[in-house]
C-alpha cells in the first residue's frame, strides 16, 4: 500500500512541472510588466500603447506559468480599473486582445507602430 501511494506522489508530482518555480515566475513576470510600462511612458510613442500591452505579456509568459499567471491578473486589474474610468469599452477591448496575444505567444511586434525605436 506505501509503494503505491509513493507512486502515485512521485506521479502527482512530475505532472505539477515545478510548481515550486511559479512565485518567481510570478514576481519576474510582474518586473516584465512594469518594465514595459516604464518604456511605453519614455517611449511617448503615437499608437504604441498595443504593442507594450502585447510585449510586455510576452515577456511575463515567457517566465513560465507563474508569469502568465501575473500577466493576467495585472493586465486585466489594469484594464478594469481605466475600463471604470470613462476610457471607453472598445479601447479596452483592443488592449486585451493585445494582452492576449502577447501572453499566448504571439509576436508583439504585430502591433509595433511605424518608427518606434529600435530600443523598444
Amino acid at each position: 500500500m506505501q509503494l503505491i501511494l509513493a507512486g502515485l506522489l512521485l506521479v502527482a508530482v512530475g505532472t505539477q512541472a515545478q510548481w515550486y518555480n511559479f512565485p518567481r515566475e510570478a514576481v519576474g513576470g510582474a518586473r516584465d510588466m512594469w518594465r514595459a510600462y516604464g518604456d511605453m511612458r519614455d517611449a511617448n510613442w503615437k499608437n504604441s500603447d498595443k504593442y507594450f500591452h502585447a510585449r510586455g505579456n510576452y515577456d511575463a509568459a515567457q517566465r513560465g506559468p507563474g508569469g502568465r499567471w501575473a500577466a493576467a491578473v495585472i493586465s486585466d486589474a489594469r484594464e478594469m480599473v481605466q475600463g471604470s474610468s470613462g476610457r471607453g469599452h472598445l479601447d479596452s477591448a483592443a488592449d486585451q486582445e493585445a494582452n492576449r496575444w502577447g501572453r499566448n505567444g504571439g509576436d508583439p511586434n504585430r502591433y509595433r507602430p511605424e518608427g518606434l525605436p529600435n530600443k523598444y
